[in-house]
């Protein structure tokens, strides 16, 4: 069995990011969302919705009048396959010059750090297993 790759662009993403955070929602009300913060026509985010459902990045609902779009891959799954993409192209396959790249960039709190420090603490003990 083949796992289907999932490589929505970015303003699928966009999209989908809406209707994770949002859940099962109208053209209209995501349409209102992507204009709060850039300029996009209606008939395009339409158009883009309609495309993702072709691609099977989202469900439509047409029982009603209205139809509805929900997100048709998982937020996880389309993060971890984004990210693999980015480790083997960006990072030569090597996911601790990830975490370096994004650690030595990025101000983490001291919660963030206990977090880091407890999941590395977590894949210690598995691989000892």
């Amino acid at each position: 069995m083949t796992v289907k790759q999932i490589k929505p662009t970015e303003s699928e993403l966009e999209i989908l990011g809406i209707l994770w955070d949002k859940g099962a929602s109208t053209v209209r009300e995501v349409h209102d969302i992507l204009s709060a913060t850039k300029e996009a026509g209606y008939t395009t985010t339409l158009k883009l919705m309609q495309i993702m459902h072709e691609k099977e990045l989202l469900h439509r609902d047409t029982s009603s009048k209205t139809h509805i779009y929900s997100a048709a891959v998982s937020q996880e799954k389309t993060q971890q396959q984004l990210l693999n993409k980015m480790i083997d192209t960006v990072f030569g396959g090597s996911a601790s010059r990830l975490v370096m790249q994004a650690l030595g960039h990025h101000h983490s709190s001291e919660a963030e750090l206990d977090k880091i420090r407890e999941y590395l603490s977590a894949i210690e003990k598995q691989q000892k297993r």
